[in-house]
């Protein structure tokens, strides 16, 4: 199955991002999943180049029911403050991959004639603005209220105020996560430039 690379890099990149999201860096403001999920836009931009946007959603569809999986087993684990992954989370994190992924296919599609990087480029910026936004709303912001208290509750934590990027004025800690998250998938946008080149110029060929 030409696909099989791509969706079992997919399916890696989403289990190792789960895992990572535990382990914390600055403070708690970033984790070490916020550096791995990212790669999955240039997993998503390479099938995309190589095989074709048909492909692409593929393997976006293989990491968005990886994703599901790795959300009901996380739910499951209950640590002292509650399921490792709250309801609210495991909503956010399936709706936001979901989306911002088939984005990113498509804005990669339209744009696949022009210069070499505007395609991965412009795509993968785009869909991560799409997936910061949706995910960290859905996931924590207080004016979500259709999923319940006990939900709203597992979760409240991300409500309190504290300094924007730990030196700004106050704000609530889930735009902060939301922005440091957000920085993070610039920084890797720019560095996958160079693997999406070098693979992409020896694996490619011309779509009918």
């Amino acid at each position: 199955m030409k696909h099989l690379t791509g969706i079992l890099v997919m399916a890696a990149i989403v289990v190792a991002s789960n895992i990572l999201v535990q382990f914390l860096l600055l403070d708690g403001i970033l984790t070490w999943g916020a550096f791995s999920y990212p790669l999955a836009f240039l997993v998503t931009d390479l099938m995309n180049r190589i095989y074709g946007p048909a492909a692409a959603r593929r393997v976006v569809l293989a990491g968005f029911v990886v994703g599901i999986v790795c959300s009901l087993i996380g739910s499951q684990i209950m640590l002292k403050f509650g399921p490792a992954v709250p309801l609210r989370v495991a909503v956010a994190s399936a709706t936001a991959f979901l989306v911002a992924q088939l984005l990113d296919v498509a804005i990669f599609d339209r744009l696949r004639g022009g210069a070499w990087w505007r395609a991965p480029l412009v795509s993968t910026l785009i869909g991560s603005v799409v997936d910061t936004a949706l995910f960290f709303t859905i996931a924590f912001s207080a004016s979500i209220t259709v999923f319940g208290a006990g939900a709203d509750a597992a979760i409240n934590w991300a409500w309190e105020g504290a300094p924007f990027m730990l030196l700004g004025p106050v704000a609530p800690l889930w735009v902060t996560l939301a922005v440091a998250d957000w920085t993070v998938k610039l920084a890797v946008a720019l560095v996958a430039l160079i693997p999406f080149r070098l693979i992409s110029a020896k694996y490619s060929r011309p779509m009918p």
